[in-house]
This record gives structure tokens, sequence and C-alpha cells, in this order.
């Protein structure tokens, strides 16, 4: 079992910045992917970032590359998602998530998700 909390969520105008972190606790991390996702109201929930716990490969998409930036810290089993240059489409519930493997951007292949923290981005 592999546990996820969230933090960091909050309001922030257009053009500001926030840092998500995600603390994981359970079984050995060193075999997981760590992804974010969000996800906005009534739409479906979003790939926004993944990261291998044992590794430097970086995953992002699109509509955040150049502005989100994901990290980790083993000592400290938290991975980041350090968000720049906001914009109102941002706003949405962010979830931190894992799964064993390799990285995919579909929300259904993993396993493990956090509580959600909310982002909103006021214009």
């Amino acid at each position: 079992q592999v546990r996820l909390v969230e933090s960091g969520g909050g309001l922030v105008q257009a053009g500001g910045s926030l840092r998500l972190s995600c603390v994981a606790s359970g079984r050995p991390l060193s075999s997981y992917v760590m992804g974010w996702f969000r996800q906005a109201p009534g739409k479906e929930r979003e790939f926004v970032a993944a990261i291998k716990w044992s590794g430097t490969s970086l995953y992002y998409v699109d509509s955040v590359k150049g502005r989100f930036t994901i990290s980790r810290d083993n000592a400290k089993n938290t991975v980041y998602l350090q968000m720049n240059s906001l914009k109102p489409e941002d706003t949405a519930v962010y979830y931190c998530a894992a799964k064993m493997g390799q990285v995919v951007v579909t929300h259904t292949s993993y396993g493990y998700w956090g509580q959600g923290t909310q982002v909103t981005v006021s214009s």
C-alpha cells in the first residue's frame, strides 16, 4: 500500500506561482512512477506531469511545458510540482498518483491517489 498526501494548493493571481508537494509513504518507491493529474469541474482528469522515482525521466503535457517543473526528493519521499506563470485555465483540483513500471498518461493506470489539492488562478 502506498499513501499519498498532497499540499500546497491555493488561490493565486494569473502569472503567479505555487509549489505542490506530495509526500509518499508505505512500500519502497524505487520502482514507482509518480504523476500529477488535474481535474477541472465538468472535465476529465488530465495528465500533467510524471517522473520516475529512480531516475530523471520527466514527462509533461504540452500545455504546461516551460511553466511547470516536476521534481523529487528521495530523502523526504516527496514529489513536487513547481507551477509558474499560472493561467486561469490551470484552475483545477490537482492529484498526486503512483504506479509501478513505466510512465503512462492514462489516469486509470495509476493505482494510488492522494486526496487532491485545489488550485485556483484568478484573472
